[in-house]
Formats: C-alpha cells, structure tokens, sequence
C-alpha cells in the first residue's frame, strides 16, 4: 500500500496544499489565496473562518489533482505564518479577526511593557526584542480590546495562540490544543532556556499562562483529522512547524553552522546553532529551530524588510522594469564603474540595524548612471542586506559559512546570486523547488511516522551552486561602499551594527 503525506503551509497571502509520495517526491500541489483585510490604520487581519475553509478545500484540491486513493494518505505536516495571532472559544469560533505578523497596533501594549521595565525581560528569555509584531503583544491587545474575551480566559472558556494552534483546534474538533517548540519560541512568552511557558513574561502582557495551548515535539502526534469527512478514515497531524522553520528543514539544515536566506517579499536568514542557545550581539535574534526527534536545536534569524519587494518596487513603482525578468540582462549590462547605492529603507531597516526609522536612500548617483545602473544598485541591495544579516551570523556564532542554501523567486535571478556569492564570499546553492515550508512540515511528519528518513532525503537534493567569481578587494570595497550608503540611511537614533 502506498503511504502519501500531505503537507499543508498556511502562509500571509494564502494556503498550499502538497502531496508527497512515500519517497518524498513532491506530486501535486493547490492553492487556495485569502482576503487581504487592510482598514485606514493600516491594521492588516486574516478571517481564521476563511483561512480553515481553504485548508479543508485545498487538501481535497491536491488530492483530486493528483488522483490518488484517498485512503492511501497516512500523516499531514502544517507549516504556518508566524506571529499572527487569534483568540477562538472552546467551540472552535474566533471571537475576532487573525491580527497579521505585519500588523503593529499593539505598540502601545509594548510601550506599556518596557515603560515597567520589562524589555530586558522579554530580550533575555524570549530571545527576541520587544516588538508589536509578536504575538503576546498582539494577543494582550485583543484580550484589552474585545469583549468577553479577558473575562473567558480567565475562566478557561478561550482559547488563544498562533495558526498552527488554531488549525490543530479545528482539524480535531476540539480534541487537542496544542502548539510546537519553533511556533512558541516567537511568541515572547515562551522561555526558550527552560523551554516552558514563562510566568513573568505573561504577566508583563496579562496573559493567563493557564489559556495557552500544550507545547509539543515539532513531529509528534497533534491529534487525528479526516478534514470535515473528506477522508474515509482520520489521519494523525503528525509535524507542525513555523513556515521558515519548515524551509530551514526542508532545505536540509541539520547541522550546527548551515544557513538558508528564504527571498521573498522580505527575506528570512536561518543559521542552525545547534543544542545550546547562541545569545546575539549583533542585532540577531535567537529562537527555537524545533524539537525533533527529542532533541531540541536553536536556531540565529535576521530578518530584511525590502528584499523582493524591491523588484516590485522597480516594476510598479518606478516603472523601470514591466517584469522582473528584465533585471538580470539589465543588470549585466551596466556600467561597472558606476558606483550607485540603493538602501531601500522604505519602511525602516530590519536587522542587524533594527532602526524604524531609518529612510530610503540612494546614493552615489553621477552621470553614469542610467536605467541599468539603477536597476543593478536595486538587486545589489539586496545581496547586501543578506550579507549584513550573514556576517552577524559569523561574528556571533563564531563559524566561517561554508555554503548559503536559497530558495524563493528571486533565486532565479543568475546576476544576483552571482552578486550574492562574490560579496558574502560564500557559494549560494539554489533550490530546484519552491515548496519549502510545507515540504518541511511534511516531512516533520513522515519522520514522525516512521515513513521517511529526513537525513536521506535532504542529501540528495541536487541544488545550482554559485560560487565566488570576484577577487576579496573587490567585495571589500564594495561593501565599504555599502555600509557608508547605510550610514546616510540610518536615523540619528539608529546606531546600527557597523562592524
């Protein structure tokens, strides 16, 4: 009998259903997008109604796609957007709207936090600055804000987490309300040392310890599904992890020192530190990567606001380009002598900066340069703002990379990964599959089962590597370049990392 996993990726824009066979080959996927729902503030939410709908639909969609016996499928693994944050009742019905990882209305409640002196606090057993974009903030706003909910936690008739908590709920109908160790980890009220829930920092965001879902092993047992009836017969859920996590596996990271760049709208830098927490000093923050097979691993993350939303910005916004596509011949085709920077700060600098303030800038500009020159400057941001993130990773776990893995839209753009390799002085191996996240959740799964060997099946993954073509001045130079274009960038409070 054949042993199917699917893996289920709830990510921002919408949800991926993907069908693996029992060798791990990927063989069909669906995709099912959700409702933006932006008011005038700027508050960005998700309906959870709408979001559970599309993952019940969409596993029938991959399952009919690829025209295999149903009965066949033995596990799922979900992988899911971190940060977003929801309160539901013991029914299984959200009380409001999933408040979206972008969202920052829940700046006043971390004011609040750090007006009490608690920031260090939340740094220091989170692993993870004090921010609004974290779930305990967002979830102190909806328990301050909403009624009835502050009154039905205290009295155990709520529920509140992260999506993966919540799909667990619903896909059990109730039966298991529990979270992984990765998903945790970003919620600042988890202690990523003693590896619990934290009184003290549930305290600082008025959130009863008591209402928080079970932590669980990322490929344990999270309860058994049929998706509404769907299959003849209920299935285990048996691997839930954060969807960057997800790649981290998926692009086969295991060991201490491995690190993957995910470019997407931002970008997520992922290094593998290994069984021991590594405590950054340049501008990182430390998470779990997941607990698997018993064995907890840590993980340092950087994360870039503007990575390809920059081509987008060059697409719709300048209107330089009319698809990305144009960006490498573009891009090859500029003068080399031209020295253009572009720090697209459009929304502040993530890390290692960590500076909100910080403004967009161009510089460097002459009569030089032209549409090509500008477009280069634009992809080279980007390999920069990697490379920031990269060199922190170094400089805090005291390991030289030996390889970047990448995987996401941009990773088909040969002129900047070629960029990438020569300035980070690293080879970039590209992935030949897009489907990360959730084949990491699957496989979380399979390993669980008993069906796949994750080891294995990550090793022979052919991957199109870059290695460095320039000489180390040239890299040197340039990125000097860089860090003095950052330098205008920056806000007069913004100090940065500038090593």
């Amino acid at each position: 009998m054949a042993a199917y996993v699917l893996g289920i990726d709830q990510s921002t824009q919408g949800t991926k259903a993907l069908l693996f066979d029992e060798k791990g080959v990927l063989l069909a996927r669906a995709d099912r997008a959700h409702r933006q729902i932006v008011n005038d503030l700027g508050w960005v939410e998700h309906d959870p109604e709408e979001i559970y709908a599309n993952v019940v639909a969409s596993v029938a969609d991959v399952v009919e796609k690829a025209g295999i016996d149903r009965a066949d499928i033995a596990c799922v693994g979900i992988s899911n957007q971190r940060e977003t944050s929801l309160v539901w009742d013991a029914d299984g019905r959200p009380v409001h709207n999933a408040i979206v990882w972008q969202d920052a209305r829940a700046t006043d409640v971390c004011e609040r936090v750090r007006a009490a002196g608690a920031a260090d606090l939340v740094r220091e057993r989170s692993g993870i600055n004090l921010s609004p974009y974290f779930p305990a903030a967002k979830l102190a706003w909806i328990r301050e804000n909403v009624d009835g909910v502050a009154e039905g936690l205290a009295g155990g008739g709520m529920r509140l987490g992260t999506v993966d908590a919540y799909l667990v709920y619903r896909l059990t109908h109730g039966a298991s309300y529990r979270t992984d160790f990765s998903n945790a980890s970003r919620t600042q009220l988890f202690d990523i040392d003693s590896l619990r829930w934290d009184e003290d920092l549930c305290a600082a965001f008025g959130i009863p310890v008591a209402a928080l879902p079970e932590v669980s092993d990322s490929d344990s047992d999270f309860g058994m599904t049929d998706f509404e009836g769907f299959l003849p017969r209920p299935i285990p859920i048996h691997g839930v992890l954060g969807d960057s996590h997800g790649a981290l596996l998926g692009q086969g990271c295991l060991r201490p020192g491995m690190v993957k760049a995910t470019y997407g709208t931002g970008s997520s830098v992922m290094m593998n530190v290994g069984e021991k927490r590594v405590t950054s000093g340049h501008g990182l923050v430390s998470s779990l990567a997941w607990k698997l097979g018993g064995t907890v691993e840590y993980v340092l993350e950087g994360n870039v606001n503007y990575s390809g939303a920059v081509i987008s910005w060059l697409k719709n916004d300048l209107r330089l380009i009319d698809d990305p596509g144009e960006t490498d011949a573009l891009a090859r085709s500029a003068n080399e002598a031209d020295r253009t920077y572009v720090v697209p700060a459009f929304t502040g600098l993530g890390a290692p900066y960590w500076d909100s303030d910080a403004v967009g800038v161009v510089y460097g500009m002459t009569r030089t340069t032209r549409r090509a020159e500008l477009v280069r400057a634009a992809l080279d941001g980007i390999g920069y703002q990697i490379t920031d993130v990269l060199r922190a990773m170094e400089a805090d776990s005291g390991v030289r990379l030996g390889e970047l893995r990448v995987d996401g839209g941009p990773t088909h753009n040969g002129y900047l990964m070629q960029f990438q390799s020569d300035v980070a002085r690293v080879p970039v191996a590209v992935s030949p599959t897009e489907e990360l996240s959730g084949m990491g959740a699957a496989y979380a799964a399979g390993s669980g089962m008993g069906i796949y060997d994750v080891p294995s099946l990550v090793a022979g993954v052919e991957r199109k590597v870059y290695e460095p073509e320039r000489d180390e001045a040239w890299a040197r130079t340039k990125y000097d370049g860089w860090k003095h274009a950052v330098s205008k960038a920056l806000s007069d409070e913004g100090t940065g990392d500038r090593s």
